[in-house]
């Protein structure tokens, strides 16, 4: 197979550095046609090195997350909008647990006005945005901490969690599958959202639509396990008619009109 042309190498930067990358995007940048961004995307695709989603990219990432950073950049409003819509479901004066990730982040970032919340969670980044709220607490399970993202993971972190039986889980996860299996990258983290799906009365999943055209090779459990899925577009083929079925919850964070 012939080397990446310069375009195609900045592209493939790009996307590494973003997440994500749109046709119209690049090509307005790079002065080509949108038909010549096609096919850079495509020679990408044919070499592992992109996944093409509708409209645009992203890096393939089958066995190894993308950065963190470029996780927080990728779908970022669509982030707030489920992070808003699942901080909603959530009521005063109860116990919950937040998971690793950066969806659940933004739920985080929404709770900031409850009361009476006591939060158990193994992502560092939760409880530094939390701890500045005066009507909750915060409890930070021990354990090892990824330099990546700040997420304590391992035995320590499972056994301090299993201590617990809380109200709510608010959980993410780095992918899913058309069959319902819900994914993520390193089993250490597994672990630790098994154990929070066990001992939680009511499991809320936040993940939005670009999860479903991603996949991970480490599986968490499946949607059947959760109660209310916080998402941006409605599920459709057979992932949603799982989503049916199995009777889940389905709450959609649209864009305001105009958004």
């Amino acid at each position: 197979m012939d080397v990446l042309t310069p375009r195609q190498t900045d592209i493939l930067t790009l996307a590494r550095d973003s997440g994500r990358v749109t046709v119209d995007d690049l090509a307005l940048r790079f002065a080509v046609t949108p038909q010549t961004i096609r096919k850079d995307l495509n020679d990408l695709c044919e070499r592992h090195l992109v996944q093409r989603i509708h409209g645009g990219a992203v890096v393939s990432s089958t066995v190894e997350n993308l950065g963190y950073e470029a996780r927080r950049a990728l779908a970022l409003a669509e982030k707030r909008r489920i992070g808003r819509k699942a901080a909603a479901l959530i009521p005063n004066d109860c116990s919950l647990f937040v998971n690793i990730g950066t969806t659940t982040e933004e739920v985080a970032n929404a709770l900031g006005g409850h009361h009476g919340l006591l939060v158990i969670t193994n992502n560092i980044n939760v409880a530094n945005t939390l701890r500045k709220s005066p009507g909750i607490e915060v409890i930070i399970a021990g354990g090892l901490v990824r330099r990546s993202d700040g997420g304590v993971v391992g035995e320590a972190a499972v056994d301090f969690i299993r201590q617990f039986k809380v109200d709510y889980a608010v959980i993410g996860v780095s992918a899913i599958d058309e069959d319902g299996a819900l994914l993520d990258y390193d089993f250490r983290e597994v672990r630790v959202a098994r154990a929070i799906i066990e001992n939680a009365r009511h499991v809320i999943l936040v993940a939005d639509t670009l999860k479903l055209e991603r996949t991970a090779p480490v599986r968490v459990g499946h949607i059947s396990q959760i109660h209310t899925f916080v998402t941006d577009t409605p599920p459709t083929g057979r992932f949603g008619q799982i989503c049916h079925d199995c009777g889940i919850a389905v709450e959609v964070a649209e864009a305001a009109a105009g958004v």
